[in-house]
């Protein structure tokens, strides 16, 4: 199976997909906050996608995914189920949206701190986008996915963090989840060869300490092995004739000014 590369109409029905993601991590964060229970902002988010944005919560029944939205708070990696339990004050917390609209998926996540983060919480959240930026800047017609793969590595792995190494980005469309797997590690000059008309996801999963994780008995939640936080953030990207577009990109974000840590 190849990258499905796609036609002007499939990326504009994208960009549609990808901009209703976004909006919904916009609307979401005033919610995050000590109290709250994360099944309460699966509730929020759920009914603003069905009921504001007239689209489909991707995640909800997704081979058997009981919720609209994941929830990854603290040592959680990823596929965190939302649940009834309040969310405290330093918790950090990715928040992941998949919508899909008119048949295409839109696929983000953006970490959130709870009131006062720790320092080591903030840190790995800054490093983590770091990461996630430093490979968007990267994304482009025959670049090839390990030297994307072995850049984020390097970057976080600088910082003494880890990369998760099970789960990954991915191909996206209509399908929720299409060719090629999209790897945070990697050797340069490996992997398939970006070509315009590719849209894939981005979302590094870096850990504080060791790379290891473990599935909990309710076959989704990802946590890491040693019980370190970690961080995660997503982006859906289309690859155009001379660089990326952004397809999820959030109004606050202002990815060509971001000073990567050296």
């Amino acid at each position: 199976m190849s990258a499905v590369i796609k036609t002007a109409a499939e990326i504009e029905k994208m960009r549609i997909a990808g901009r209703l993601a976004a909006e919904v991590l916009e609307m979401i964060e005033p919610f995050v906050k000590a109290g709250v229970t994360t099944e309460a902002l699966d509730k929020i988010c759920h009914d603003y996608i069905v009921e504001q944005q007239d689209a489909i919560p991707a995640p909800l029944n997704y081979h058997g995914f009981p919720k609209s939205i994941c929830t990854s708070v603290n040592h959680v990696i990823c596929h965190g189920i939302p649940n009834d339990k309040p969310l405290n004050n330093g918790d950090i917390i990715n928040i992941d949206i998949t919508v899909i609209k008119d048949g295409y998926h839109g696929d983000t996540s953006k970490m959130f701190f709870v009131g006062e983060p720790s320092i080591q919480g903030k840190r790995l959240a800054e490093v983590t986008q770091e990461s996630l930026y430093l490979a968007i800047k990267m994304v482009k017609p025959g670049v090839r996915l390990g030297d994307i793969g072995a850049a984020i590595q390097k970057y976080a792995e600088g910082f003494s963090y880890s990369i998760v190494r099970e789960y990954c980005g991915h191909g996206i469309g209509a399908e929720f989840h299409e060719e090629p797997q999209v790897m945070h590690y990697g050797k340069p000059g490996t992997g398939e060869v970006l070509k315009a008309g590719m849209c894939l996801t981005i979302e590094p999963m870096v850990n504080a300490g060791r790379q290891q994780c473990k599935l909990l008995n309710d076959g989704w939640t990802v946590v890491t092995k040693d019980r370190s936080l970690s961080a995660q953030w997503e982006h859906t990207l289309l690859v155009t004739d001379n660089g990326v577009e952004i397809l999820t990109h959030r109004t606050e974000e202002t990815i060509d000014k971001i000073i990567v840590h050296s």
